[in-house]
């Protein structure tokens, strides 16, 4: 679905990526992870178009992002839903008008659809009775689970998270990656998303991808992550990991036994 081939980027002549090289397979949900500061916030934004790269390129179903012309790119982007880690709702907007607004902007649906599509989307992220709420009257749940509804009205078919969980509680980011999972199951899309919630993230994803220093330096299914016998990929690990958690290898079930 996504391929990343030999990307580079620097900022005011200092090289943030490297040569990252990165699949992300039909169907699967990928977390990004690596110490803070390594570009996997610009490396996302890659992928959603937003930036640039100095060389390199990114296939989404084989089609490269940066070749293609405005309306080529423009459909190839409608495939995208991106959850920001801020959440980015218009405060202006009530929920239901921030969940309808790619809807009004981007289709020809008539009012009617929309508010049939937006009103499906948010029972499904259990914000019924929401939607003449503005984000200031949201708690933080509430506000990033708006977020993921308006990310998702259109069907995306690949999703892009943005740190999703970032300041908010430890129950909270539970439920919220569990919204992401059971949303996963419903709409089947691929995606990326970059955490730094160790393990918890582990949870849902197929694989794991750490960048560190510009480059990919493991890719690999959860277990193998855990197993993985390299210096620099046990020891982020098990720094990463809660201060209670006895056996760091303890903290995330095999790929046979997870329930998705």
């Amino acid at each position: 679905m996504i391929t990343i081939d030999n990307l580079y980027k620097s900022f005011g002549g200092v090289e943030v990526l490297k040569g990252v090289t990165l699949e992300v397979p039909d169907g699967e949900v990928m977390a990004l992870i690596g110490p803070s500061g390594e570009g996997k916030s610009v490396l996302l934004k890659h992928v959603a178009g937003l930036m640039r790269p100095d060389s390199g390129r990114i296939l989404v179903s084989g089609k490269d992002l940066f070749g293609l012309g405005r309306a080529d790119l423009l459909s190839l982007r409608s495939r995208f839903g991106f959850l920001f880690q801020s959440g980015a709702l218009f405060d202006s907007m009530t929920v239901y008008d921030n969940v309808a607004f790619p809807l009004r902007e981007l289709t020809r649906l008539s009012e009617r659809d929309v508010r049939e599509k937006v009103l499906s989307v948010l029972e499904q992220v259990g914000l019924t009775g929401a939607e003449e709420k503005y984000p200031a009257q949201l708690s933080g749940g509430m506000a990033k689970r708006a977020a993921l509804a308006r990310a998702l009205v259109r069907s995306p078919e690949i999703m892009l998270f943005d740190e999703p969980t970032t300041g908010l509680d430890p129950i909270i980011v539970h439920s919220i990656h569990a919204l992401i999972a059971a949303m996963r199951q419903r709409f089947g899309f691929s995606g990326i998303i970059v955490s730094h919630e160790i393990p918890e993230v582990f949870g849902f994803v197929q694989k794991v991808a750490i960048l560190h220093e510009g480059v990919i330096c493991f890719v690999g299914t959860p277990k193998e992550l855990f197993e993985s016998g390299d210096v620099f990929v046990r020891d982020f690990i098990r720094g990463s990991l809660p201060l209670e958690a006895s056996s760091f290898q303890q903290q995330v079930p095999s790929q046979s036994n997870r329930k998705e």
